[in-house]
């Protein structure tokens, strides 16, 4: 009976939703976006506050001039993930992200651990990006509404919060709410126009450090400090010096910087929201992803060397730093011009930010994991009135009281956490047999092992099987994957996450010992690294699925676990206080899902309607070329 019950409760937590639409469901928009109406929505909702604030925030504080290496980390980090987001696409070319992805593909849990951390990234993203656009606008007008907050309310701020509590970006945010409830809708050419002024600022930019530029900034001394130090500051602080030189914080520097960069990056996900409105959507999703982050990188790298060639690092001010690099050259005039862009930038960064959050919520709350309210719609805009208000409202509340670094580092260990999820995803559903695969075309050997193994992939394996399965390691007989390849899969991928976890620790935690010739700790690296390269061999002899995909991640399974071990790294770099509060969050989630969700999703009541369709919600937020 105890077994029993525990074999049900686990095929809850590994159901999958369908791909087809459900009863009563049926998509109204129009596939009329393009590859560049996707490179536009990436671009603007990713080239942002990553640019125009957490490069001076990098650079101050964490790698000086290095931090175009934090950027290069955080780029080949984001690019691998792009290309498994794009594996995902092709194979499921419908709206809802990585969420929806992992429920067909994977299962339930896997979807809500990964769209509860989604979650996360969107609601601290727009957070973020709405105090970077009040820190940029104060900036502009003489710093007047932070003294004046400062004065006010500083006193009554907990010393783990901000330093004053910032209602300008809470009212920022919740004006955009309010505009998002009322069905207004992100246009198409408007983001365009903002991506455009964006790219124009950012050349600029690029152009003045290439004349305004001194690469004796990149080989500071301690003299020069102390002589900097000395006369009159054009800065609100100065930062501190390091070793000097182009890497003055060290090698733990830039590990600690290319975890805070990887939130630049975040924000080409949103394409893959838009998958029922793309022409062909599975060529231009992952091309768009992929053409997205390209030129992000290389508008990162050419702005953080362009910003610490025109101003000593420890000079440059954080929370504005194009504008008083502009200033500190003696182009005073030029940094109104970069003010007004960035404002622009940040406009179309907060839209991108907030435009997926709400019908994340929505489509977790119409599939019964979080609470059925969320899901309703608004009977005169159509609009998906209650996600919008929840979402809209902690992100406001988010803005209130936290640090826009403290608020950068939590989103970033959210997302590489769902992010090392979506890349695990690829890699087990590539050697999972074809759903579609008739029984007339597969072996007695192949029918009788069905007949044993159950019909999850998360099942343990028979006793019955496991010599076949022990046989079949490293010289399957099969050329197509089999239930019983599957599971060796699962079980080896999840094996190589636990290791790729345990040297991600040594390595961060304790890397002095392995580079320094510490015996022990050598001994732990290497055997760690044997153990991770035979298991990965194992999976590489494995059978890959035969069914044609638009779009395959290469190079597998090197790709998605070397995407895994950079995500789990950066992670490992956070502090302690990150970590507490991204536990907190998913402690939350967990209790969410099995207090709720686990009992009313859709897939464990499935005579029960959704409380409205898809398209409802989707119509009524996705900019088309007729809203343009």
């Amino acid at each position: 009976m105890l077994c029993q019950n525990v074999h049900q409760f686990h095929q809850k937590l590994v159901r999958r939703r369908p791909l087809e639409p459900r009863e009563g469901f049926e998509s109204h928009m129009a596939h009329r976006l393009n590859i560049l109406d996707l490179v536009a929505l990436g671009m603007g909702s990713t080239l942002g506050a990553g640019v125009y604030i957490v490069a001076g925030e990098v650079a101050v504080y964490k790698a000086g001039p290095a931090i175009v290496i934090c950027f290069l980390v955080a780029g080949l980090s984001s690019v691998l993930c792009g290309l498994c987001f794009a594996d995902l696409a092709a194979r499921a070319p419908c709206s809802g992200s990585a969420y929806l992805y992992s429920y067909v593909t994977v299962g339930q849990l896997y979807a809500f651990v990964i769209g509860w951390n989604l979650m996360l990234s969107y609601v601290i993203g727009t957070a973020s990006v709405a105090r970077a656009w009040s820190y940029t606008f104060d900036s502009l007008i003489g710093n007047h509404i932070s003294q004046a907050l400062q004065g006010t309310f500083s006193l009554y701020m907990p010393f783990s919060l901000a330093t004053y509590a910032d209602f300008f970006a809470l009212g920022l945010v919740l004006l955009l709410m309010g505009v998002l409830v009322l069905g207004a809708r992100e246009s198409a050419l408007v983001n365009k126009v903002f991506t455009g002024i964006n790219l124009l600022v950012l050349s600029f930019i690029i152009l003045s450090g290439c004349i305004k530029g001194d690469l004796h900034n990149w080989q500071l001394t301690e003299q020069d400090y102390t002589l900097n130090t000395s006369g009159p500051s054009d800065t609100y602080s100065l930062g501190p010096l390091g070793s000097g030189g182009f890497v003055p914080f060290g090698f733990e520097g830039i590990l600690h910087g290319a975890a805070m960069c990887f939130y630049a990056f975040d924000g080409f996900d949103v394409i893959a929201i838009t998958g029922e409105e793309v022409q062909n959507p599975h060529r231009s999703i992952p091309l768009g992803i992929v053409f997205t982050i390209s030129i992000c990188f290389l508008a990162y790298v050419g702005i953080s060397a362009a910003l610490t060639l025109m101003v000593p690092y420890y000079r440059i001010h954080p929370e504005s730093p194009l504008p008083q690099a502009l200033l500190h050259v003696g182009w005073g005039p030029a940094r109104y011009v970069v003010a007004v862009g960035t404002l622009c930038a940040l406009s179309s960064s907060l839209l991108g930010a907030m435009f997926p959050m709400p019908r994340l919520t929505y489509a977790m709350a119409e599939d019964g994991l979080l609470f059925r309210g969320l899901a309703r719609i608004h009977p005169r805009t159509g609009t998906p009135i209650m996600a919008t208000l929840a979402s809209g409202t902690l992100a406001g509340v988010m803005a209130l009281l936290f640090e826009f670094h403290g608020l950068v580092n939590l989103m970033s260990i959210g997302t590489l956490f769902a992010y090392s999820l979506v890349a695990l995803s690829v890699l087990v559903l590539r050697y999972q047999p074809d759903q579609n695969f008739s029984k007339k075309e597969k072996t007695e050997e192949e029918i009788e092992m069905e007949a044993e193994v159950e019909e999850t992939p998360l099942e343990s394996v028979p006793k019955a099987g496991t010599s076949k399965i022990l046989k079949s390691l490293c010289d399957p007989l099969d050329t197509i994957p089999t239930l019983a390849s599957g599971q060796i899969v699962y079980g080896c991928a999840l094996l190589l996450v636990l290791l790729l976890t345990i040297l991600s620790l040594v390595l961060a935690r304790w890397p002095s010992g392995v580079f320094s010739g510490d015996p022990v700790s050598i001994t732990v690296a290497v055997l760690l690294l044997l153990l991770i390269v035979g298991v990965t061999v194992i999976i590489w002899r494995q059978p890959q699925s035969p069914a044609p995909l638009p779009f395959k991640v290469p190079a597998l399974p090197v790709l998605p676990l070397l995407s895994i071990f950079l995500n789990v790294y950066l992670m490992m770099q956070m502090t302690s206080g990150i970590w507490v509060q991204f536990g907190i969050w998913n402690a939350i989630g967990f209790a969410i899902y099995f207090g709720y969700g686990i009992r009313h999703s859709l897939e464990e009541n499935k005579d029960q309607q959704p409380p409205a369709s898809t398209s409802q919600m989707l119509d009524s937020n996705v900019p088309s070329d007729e809203s343009s």
